[in-house]
This record gives C-alpha cells, structure tokens and sequence, in this order.
C-alpha cells in the first residue's frame, strides 16, 4: 500500500483504492484554502492514475467535516477552490465514496452530495448554516439537494439551518446507508473495494451517465451559486461600510 502525507490530508492507495483523510482534527476537519488545495491535487492524481479504480474519502478525529473554517473571511479563493472540489468530485470518471461520522456541516455536507455514495455512522449529526451566517451554498448543493432529497425538503434544510441525524439523512436519500460507529471504517473500506472490483469503463459510463440525467442542471448550480455568493457577499460589505 502506497502512502503519502500532506498537512491536511493523508492519501494510501491500495486494492485499487485510493482512500483520502482530511487531517485537521483540532479544527474538525475545517476547509480552508490548504485543504480543498490538496483535495483538488489528489483528485487529479486519482483520474490520472489507472491503478485507482475507486475513492474512499474520510475524516480524521471527532468529526468528519465542520464546514468552512470561518477564522478568517471568506475570499474569492475559497471560492474557487471549494467549487473546483465539487466539480472534480462530480467529473472524475471513478466512483466516489464518503464515510462521514460526527459533525459532516456546510461544505463538508456539501462535498458529501457530490460524492457517489455515501456511508454514514449512526453518530453523524448534518447541517446547512450558511443562510443563518449570511452566506449562500456551495458544492452544486442547489442541484443535488433537491434531486435527492426533493424541493421542498431542500428549502426547509437550507433556510432553517436545522441539524438532522444519520436516520433522517438515510431516510431523506442523502446517504446510502447507517452503521454503528465502530463498523464505518470497515464498512466503508469493503464498499470502496467493491466499487473498485467493477470493470472500469462499466462504472465510468454508469456514473456519467446517471449524473448526466439527474444532475443535468449541475454545472448551471454552480454557475448560479458563486452568483449569489458574490452577490451576497458585495451586500455585506456595503452594509459594513
């Protein structure tokens, strides 16, 4: 098995999969500009790499994903990147996996959607903050949402902001499946190896073709997101000043 470290992310490949952990447990995992980047770069490494036949992403620590590290403002580069993340998730010719445990919050939440499919442990708590701290969604969430969860359900989590638990997401269509705490990383490790076990171009053409009608509106979402993003964000600046 292949290792390699980063600040933020540990990456092992093996079995044909290439498993990622977010790495920064005492921020819960926060995205910031570091952590999408090398994100983003190990993306890339996986689509180029016929070795690797499926992902696995994870979180190190208490919590799989806290959202947005909100330390410091926000900036057109988190912008970009956290929308590069979700695009690459979505595009890349190779099943995604994600096993969540914990907190899986704003862009953790977001990022998890993107994904192909995803394991939760019966621990995970969800939300989606951004209407309450003034700022708009991210991750083609304004397609993916409704599409699993309908447009209805999709407002309500969006503009109410209130958590739910692994049981509702499962329930709701935003995950595939609950376990106990302690099976997710075996669990999840047993489902990633099965995606990988697929002969490549079947689930290539499965998952294109399937995004290509489900999510046909995904890329006018993220056109339409940094929109109201940077719209959003030019209003709170003039109320400021």
């Amino acid at each position: 098995m292949q290792r390699m470290t980063q600040s933020t992310l540990l990456t092992e490949v093996g079995d044909g999969v290439m498993t990622l952990t977010l790495d920064r447990p005492d921020k819960l995992n926060a995205i910031d500009n570091e952590l999408a980047q090398a994100l983003l770069d190990a993306l890339d490494a996986a689509a180029k790499d016929p070795e690797v036949r499926a992902l696995r992403v994870r979180g190190n620590g208490r919590a799989f994903c806290a959202g947005r590290d909100v330390s410091a403002p926000p900036t057109e580069r988190d912008l970009v990147l956290v929308q590069a993340v979700s695009a690459a998730l979505v595009r890349l010719d190779k099943p995604v996996l994600f096993a969540v445990h914990g907190w899986t919050i704003g862009g953790g939440f977001e990022w998890m959607l993107n994904a192909d499919i995803a394991v939760a442990a019966s621990s995970s708590r969800f939300k989606l903050p951004e209407a309450s701290l003034g700022v708009f969604v991210t991750g083609g969430l304004s397609a993916t949402l409704p599409a699993y969860a309908g447009l209805s359900r999709a407002k309500a989590l969006t503009l109410l902001g209130e958590e739910f638990s692994a049981e509702q997401a499962c329930a709701w269509g935003l995950v595939w499946k609950v376990v106990a705490p302690e099976e997710l990383e075996t669990a999840s490790d047993l489902m990633a190896k099965k995606l990988a076990s697929l002969q490549p171009t079947v689930a290539s053409k499965f998952k294109r073709v399937l995004n290509q009608v489900g999510l046909s509106n995904f890329d006018e979402a993220i056109r339409l997101e940094n929109e109201a993003q940077r719209s959003v964000g030019a209003g709170r600046q003039g109320a400021a000043s």
